[in-house]
């Protein structure tokens, strides 16, 4: 349906409409919105009479659960849309920084490439499948500014550096002439944002744009976007299932559900007083650090309108020896120059880490991108190289093993990996996905077979058994997380590792999703090697938990002991850069702008193992005389 401020004949690529100075327009309106996508199995339709506005130097955070039509609604503005999608009705109106309104959905492609990057940009929620593989992260964060024009090569490689500095990358000209896959998760997510922020556009669109941050970094983020807006009025539309998040950023508030608009209004009226249902339990839903204060044992989220067993999950067996014992686990990935590509440099991912853990246990692995959390269980993994004194699995030397002897391993250790549609094949169907773990260890001698348990572990992650015909592209990021979960969990193994297994779900499946990992282990006894950033449900689902920092452990034991008496300065810090779900007690950030020390080291240098001190009953801390924070 037309917009009647517009005529027909000018909604095209070129249709500028002057509005006089001063007016005050809205950067972005998106009224009455309706989209739908075309498939095998038929229509969906993804929004229905979609309707906000986002004012200059505004933030609206539109939030919701995943497949809520939070993502398609930032794709539709840009222009991204999928060949299938129709725009049924309504409009998408921006007003660029010269004050012309832009007719977005009967723009041709041509004048959208104009205003991308230069006029709006966009952060999006899976660093790697967004940025180009085969180019180095110069070349693609000078790119933008080179093709508008606004300066020349040297000046662009400049402003690379300076962007790469304020998303506090350390080691920025090694960063810099990288490519993509070299790059941890979250290092990949600060790239992103600096490629976003390069032009100073006057709409910045940010779908989860902290998703794979740890809360130091976060902070320094959300810190960045504010002074860009306080320097140049930018409107920004934040998608976020994070309410911490929410409620520290945002001027207005989106509510979505199933396509709809169910509720908006400021900030601190959606938090003090929400009235749609929905919105109660999406805010009932959000774990606040500090509830488990008081209770030494895991307890699950309570659920609303659903039985759970709130009581202490006792699932940790700590009578025995360890299920897995790790003992001088090192990484080091080498760096080499010249024109015999000489070894110069060696990047020490991994230092030297000791730890166990036990039958039935979650050891959660905290810490900033980028400090070996993910390079840690891939090395358990056998999926990066790494050197080690001993891993005893079962009381079994695996270091020793061999290629195929450590394949039938694997079946007793999983991974659940950071990026979801990086994991999973796009050529095959989620069933398929699910049951060919159970086909490749011959727990199911056919498709057809595993069909029961595809259809049972599609439900145990909140999915419906119809889903197995899909492909992972007709999924948003939060449901393909839960698909790479159920594949994990299809083979019943004694540990998975899950590398930010929850970090792409909103906060109501996060909860779900979490009291399930903790029903599999009540169940089977699986130990669980929790990879995250997100202090709140690490001290909801750990025994212990162990602080990295540069590739060390620098304190390790459990979460209570932790979480109520941090020791080392970086754990500390760790913990005071939560963000709280609490619009009232939105204060200044003041994150840490030191130089992060980089772990990159000439050839050659030893590094002496760190030294640690008792602090507590299995609470140890790094006692190297070198606390970093």
């Amino acid at each position: 349906m037309a917009n009647p401020s517009f005529d027909p004949a000018e909604a095209r690529p070129s249709a500028l409409v002057p509005v006089p100075a001063g007016e005050g327009l809205p950067v972005l309106t998106v009224s009455d919105l309706s989209i739908s996508f075309s498939g095998r199995s038929g229509t969906h339709q993804a929004l229905n009479r979609v309707s906000f506005t986002v004012n200059k130097g505004e933030v609206v955070a539109v939030v919701g659960e995943s497949g809520s039509g939070k993502s398609v609604t930032s794709l539709a503005v840009m222009g991204l849309l999928s060949a299938s999608a129709r725009i049924e009705r309504g409009d998408i109106v921006f007003t660029d920084r010269a004050g012309r309104q832009h007719a977005l959905a009967g723009m041709k492609a041509e004048a959208r490439r104009k205003l991308r990057g230069r006029e709006m940009a966009m952060i999006f929620q899976e660093p790697m499948s967004s940025l180009n593989p085969v180019l180095k992260v110069v070349d693609q964060l000078t790119e933008a500014l080179l093709d508008h024009g606004l300066c020349d090569a040297a000046a662009a490689r400049r402003k690379a550096r300076e962007l790469l500095q304020k998303v506090r990358i350390a080691d920025v000209d090694r960063v810099m002439e990288s490519y993509p896959g070299s790059l941890s998760g979250g290092m990949r997510q600060r790239v992103m944002i600096a490629q976003a922020l390069a032009c100073d556009p006057q709409l910045l669109i940010a779908d989860e744009p902290t998703t794979a941050l740890d809360v130091t970094v976060q902070a320094r983020i959300l810190q960045i976007l504010r002074d860009l807006q306080r320097q140049s009025g930018m409107a920004v539309l934040f998608i976020t299932h994070d309410m911490g998040v929410v409620a520290e950023i945002a001027d207005r508030v989106v509510v979505m559900y199933r396509g709809e608009v169910v509720e908006h209004g400021p900030v601190g009226a959606i938090f003090s007083a929400p009235r749609h249902p929905y919105t109660r339990a999406l805010l009932a839903a959000v774990p606040k650090l500090g509830d488990m204060r008081e209770h030494a044992w895991p307890r699950p989220f309570p659920m609303v309108n659903q039985p759970v067993d709130g009581g202490d999950h006792k699932t940790a067996r700590y009578g025995g020896p360890p299920l897995l014992d790790v003992r001088g686990l090192r990484v080091y990935f080498p760096v080499r120059s010249g024109i015999f590509s000489t070894l110069t440099h060696h990047v020490h991912a991994l230092e030297q880490i000791d730890f166990s853990l036990w039958p039935g246990e979650t050891l959660a692995i905290v810490g900033e991108s980028g400090c070996g959390k993910s390079t840690t269980g891939r090395a358990l993994l056998r999926l990066t190289d790494s050197d080690s004194e001993s891993i005893h699995f079962q009381g079994e030397e695996i270091t020793l093993l061999s290629r195929n002897a450590f394949q039938q391993l694997r079946r007793e250790m999983q991974m659940v990996f950071q990026d979801p549609y990086a994991s999973l094949n796009p050529r095959l169907t989620v069933g398929f996905t699910i049951a060919e773990p159970l086909l490749l260890h011959g727990l199911a001698g056919s498709l057809q077979e595993a069909t029961p348990q595809v259809r049972e572990l599609l439900l145990s992650v909140g999915l419906l058994p119809e889903h197995a015909a899909r492909y992972p592209h007709e999924f948003s990021g939060g449901q393909r997380q839960r698909i790479a979960i159920a594949r994990a969990m299809a083979l019943k193994p004694r540990v998975i590792i899950a590398d930010e297994a929850v970090s792409a779900l909103d906060v109501s499946i996060q909860a779900q999703v979490i009291n399930l990992m903790m029903e599999l282990q009540r169940k089977t006894g699986v130990a669980w090697i929790f990879i995250s950033h997100d202090m709140a449900v690490v001290e909801r689902i750990a025994n212990r938990v162990a602080v990295m920092y540069l590739g060390r452990i620098v304190e390790i034991g459990p979460r209570q002991a932790v979480f109520n008496s941090p020791q080392h300065p970086y754990t500390r810090r760790l913990l005071s850069s939560v963000p709280v779900a609490d619009p009232a007690l939105r204060g200044e950030r003041r994150p840490d702008d030191s130089e992060m020390p980089s772990p990159l080291k000439k050839n050659g240098v030893k590094v002496l193992k760190t030294r640690y001190r008792q602090a507590g009953p299995h609470h140890w801390v790094a006692d190297d005389g070198d606390p970093p924070g």
